[in-house]
């Protein structure tokens, strides 16, 4: 059994409601559903939320909420695996046992069914426990500078201030779209950024982080770039 579970609490802060604020159109976590359901890979398709709103624009989606999210997993400090776990138990409670599944970020818009299936894909392959997407830095990271309590500057790394940045090792970093796992890593929460992990890498310009009124302007354009058929 595959299992699709889009974790959405519903106290973001930084951009209020940000799971449901319309994006290029759609409620944010509509475009997550949708990639989903495109995929045509899961079994179930689920919401983990704590939020009766968000919980009734997810179903008109699509998508199912068979549970509510209890309160001691829907804090600013719980991480990703408790709450995929806590999906996956609840399942297994009604007789199901999902075997592989993908936790799909409610804030990634960009997300899409071909990486999904690409993502199902090379976690079959390979021996590993999750594959999960990433990118890379758009600069090299041993050329990174840091600001000091005098106000002047100093490098992170200064035995490379000589070395060419094509010399450099090219770095990654997690692209905040969604992670395939196996359910028993997943419960045994296990560490995703690990050797048990593969990535499964996506151009910078499909990597869009959302944290910011500005964030959201700049994947609006991108989104509508590389859509034009939307409005």
């Amino acid at each position: 059994m595959k299992l699709a579970i889009i974790p959405a609490r519903g106290g973001s802060k930084r951009i209020p409601r940000k799971n449901i604020k319309l994006f290029c159109g759609k409620p944010m976590i509509a475009w997550s559903i949708e990639a989903a359901q495109e995929s045509k890979l899961f079994d179930y398709i689920v919401v983990s939320t704590d939020d009766e709103e968000i919980a009734e624009v997810a179903k008109l989606h699509g998508a199912e909420v068979p549970f509510m999210r209890p309160v001691n997993l829907s804090d600013d400090h719980t991480g990703t695996s408790p709450v995929i776990a806590h999906g996956i138990n609840w399942y297994r409670s009604q007789g199901n046992l999902p075997d592989l599944v993908c936790c799909i970020y409610a804030t990634a818009p960009f997300v899409s069914a071909e990486d999904l299936q690409r993502g199902l894909i090379t976690l079959n392959d390979s021996s590993a426990d999750f594959a999960f997407s990433v990118t890379t830095y758009a600069f090299p990271i041993q050329r990174a500078i840091k600001l000091t309590q005098e106000g002047r500057v100093e490098m992170f790394q200064p035995e490379y201030f000589n070395t060419r940045s094509q010399d450099l090792e090219e770095a990654f970093h997690d692209a905040g779209q969604f992670y395939w796992g196996r359910a028993e890593a997943w419960c045994s929460n296990k560490p995703i950024f690990s050797a048990d992990s593969v990535p499964i890498i996506l151009p910078r310009h499909r990597a869009q982080d959302i944290d910011t009124q500005e964030d959201w302007i700049r994947a609006e354009l991108m989104f509508r770039l590389l859509n034009p058929q939307i409005n």
